[in-house]
């Protein structure tokens, strides 16, 4: 047996190192622990990839020290607050992120193919998981918001689990096209309609748009297209069991289901008969939105009354502090809705926004310095599909980072990680990290 017949032996049957599954587990932790919200997922997926940048011994680099430079900085904030404590979760979650980059940056190409794979097929479980929890009513795994059951999942908060499904759809485009990509990429799709998640589906779009600058816009049209319009039959059919008022009707939406994964695998098999079929899927799915419409105006609506409060109430917070901000935890945001009386939200669901509020505008440069460094490093990786779907699953993250308070929610912060680590100048042998000081 020669060497090359060693080599490619070793690429035909990929092993994932400990470092890198262990960032899996934290990954899959933080899907079954809400998200890892709560203080038992926050040291589960903590500690999981505390251990794994312990193994993998990445080299400091520039992402890392600005990370560590962020974490200091909170740390400094809250000692001048008086309350070191409250500086833990954001110490916590600039070392999450930055050591799920260094951790995935490692991986070679082969591997960190088996990586976007696995991310995949969870986010596939968590749209799965939704779907039956809005079917068969599970209290638990779905949020009732203005009169409409929302998928939740086991994240259970919809916008969350909508943003790891988007995650995992952009980088389903990429992979080699199976049947199994085909059906994970329709349920995807299909979740992310179940969570109703208006964020959801626009940083799915900005994923999508960087798909078709970087993969092309024919070939990312053709991938999307049979998920995107069998997801439309499977929510049409779901429709009906979302309003709370309304008796479910499991029947009507597991045929639903089932028509539109074969809408998904037949759609390419058409041919030239493609382009009516869709078209006939895009008038029945726009029939069936009118029919419900009254039911689904909230979600159509961009208007949010409770969050254009909150971030009046924020911006009001940064006029006193505009440098330093208001200390980490020391966020409130009070707001006045007339009858209703006075309201307070913890977070301002605008994560740029939070960041300014608590650290001011040094905590902010910080925070977009590693977001930067992250990115200029990932465009020094390009010219492969996976490093497509990676850098667009990343700006699914940052556009939805927009909408919601996801940097406090460590299974965001691991997959995001994850997928700017995987999409980094690759290392062929995986020994040293793809990101370099």
């Amino acid at each position: 047996m020669t060497a090359g017949d060693v080599v490619d032996a070793r690429r035909e049957s990929v092993a994932l190192p400990m470092p890198s599954l262990l960032l899996l587990a934290a990954f899959a932790a933080a899907v079954v622990a809400q998200g890892g919200y709560y203080l038992p997922g926050r040291v589960m997926s903590g500690l999981l990839v505390g251990v794994a940048v312990v193994l993998a011994r990445p080299r400091p680099n520039v992402v890392a020290a600005l990370g560590g430079a962020l974490a200091v900085w909170a740390l400094v904030r809250g000692l001048l607050e008086g309350d070191v404590l409250s500086a833990v979760p954001t110490m916590a979650a600039a070392g999450v992120f930055v050591a799920a980059v260094l951790v995935a940056a490692q991986a070679d190409q082969e591997q960190r193919e088996l990586l976007a794979t696995v991310v995949v097929g969870v986010g596939a479980l968590v749209a799965v998981s939704g779907w039956v929890a809005v079917v068969f009513r599970i209290q638990a795994w779905t949020t009732v918001a203005e009169g409409l059951l929302r998928a939740a999942s086991t994240l259970t908060y919809p916008n969350a689990a909508a943003a790891v499904m988007a995650v995992a759809a952009v980088l389903s485009l990429v992979l080699k096209r199976t049947l199994l990509t085909l059906v994970t990429g329709f349920l995807l799709c299909t979740g992310i309609g179940a969570t109703m998640s208006r964020a959801g589906l626009i940083a799915l779009a900005a994923g999508l748009l960087v798909l078709c600058v970087f993969q092309g816009l024919k070939k990312t049209v053709v991938a999307v297209t049979p998920s995107f319009l069998g997801a439309v039959v499977a929510v049409g059919a779901l429709l009906p069991t979302m309003r709370v008022d309304d008796e479910p009707r499991p029947f009507v939406a597991a045929a639903g289901l089932v028509a539109g994964a074969l809408v998904a695998l037949g759609l390419p098999r058409l041919g030239r008969f493609v382009l009516p079929a869709a078209l006939l899927l895009v008038a029945g799915g726009a029939v069936a939105a009118f029919g419900f419409s009254d039911r689904l105006a909230t979600r159509i609506s961009f208007s949010s009354p409770d969050r254009t409060d909150a971030t009046g109430a924020a911006l009001d917070l940064v006029s006193r502090a505009p440098l330093l901000g208001a200390g980490p935890g020391n966020a409130s945001f009070f707001f006045d809705r007339g009858n209703e009386g006075t309201r307070v939200m913890r977070y301002v669901h605008n994560e740029y926004l939070q960041v300014l509020v608590e650290l001011g505008a040094v905590g902010l440069l910080l925070a977009l310095g590693v977001v930067a460094a992250v990115l200029i490093a990932m465009w020094r990786g390009r010219g492969t599909p996976l490093w497509a779907g990676a850098t667009a699953a990343v700006v699914v993250v940052l556009v939805h980072s927009g909408f919601d308070f996801f940097w406090h929610l460590p299974v965001v912060l691991v997959v995001a990680g994850l997928c700017a680590g995987v999409g980094l100048p690759s290392t062929r042998d995986g020994l040293v990290e793809g990101i370099r000081a």
